[in-house]
């Protein structure tokens, strides 16, 4: 995957040093954990966790993998609704990544979509090692009433929570532009989302440094790797 190329009006709230000590914490060692499909099945208690929820098919196994920068660390499927569980990732025993089941359409049982959104939303009322959710909308359809839904369901859980575009190369810049303004005006009329929008391509590496940038600055301090144990 090409390097991102950063401008100084690209970087926000990091500077290069941040960019690159955040691109060697994300090559560290990445250890799948766990998939939960009942509460009581959570790891314990440790370091933060950041999560990543999305409408199905958005395109959040492929950001995963192109924020870890390897492929197979997340499933990716043309199937909607192929994420069925909570999948618990550990980022080198400083932080854990959360991959919640997609929602929306999902070629699955209805019986078994209420399950996972029953799930879902305990884990984020629930989670005190959450520290901020990360939304994924695909830029191509913009904000749909099943994401204005969702960020009402994190406003009242008070989980923090940031907004991406995925798939920014599938349009055109004006076309993304116009996305970007709709979807920051949305993001200021609720009180939990993080003031500070991501759009990315995993294909074409746009916006990966900068949302790995984000996602390291919520981890705990380096310290000697140990292997989690669940």
């Amino acid at each position: 995957m090409p390097e991102t190329q950063i401008t100084p009006d690209e970087i926000g709230a990091h500077d290069p040093g941040s960019i690159e000590a955040a691109r060697k914490f994300w090559l560290g060692p990445i250890q799948f954990l766990k998939g939960v499909v009942a509460l009581d099945g959570l790891p314990p208690p440790g370091p933060p966790e950041v999560a990543f929820a999305g409408r199905s098919n958005v395109g959040k196994s492929s950001l995963i993998n192109a924020l870890c920068g390897r492929t197979g660390i997340a499933r990716a499927s043309n199937t909607p609704g192929r994420t069925q569980e909570i999948n618990y990732f550990d980022l080198s025993g400083r932080l854990r990544l959360v991959d919640l089941p997609g929602y929306g359409y999902a070629e699955a049982p209805m019986p078994l979509v209420k399950r996972w959104t029953r799930l879902v939303d305990m884990f984020l009322t629930g989670r005190a090692e959450l520290v901020r959710a990360y939304l994924l909308i695909d830029s191509r359809h913009g904000l749909k009433p099943n994401d204005r839904e969702m960020m009402t369901r994190l406003d009242k859980a008070a989980v923090s929570y940031q907004l991406v575009l995925t798939k920014s190369d599938k349009i055109s810049a004006s076309e993304l532009s116009k996305v970007i303004t709709q979807t920051e005006a949305a993001c200021r009329k609720h009180v939990a989302a993080y003031p500070l929008l991501r759009a990315t391509s995993s294909e074409m590496g746009t916006g990966i440094d900068l949302l790995r940038a984000d996602v390291a600055a919520l981890a705990n301090p380096a310290t000697p790797y140990v292997p989690p144990t669940v």
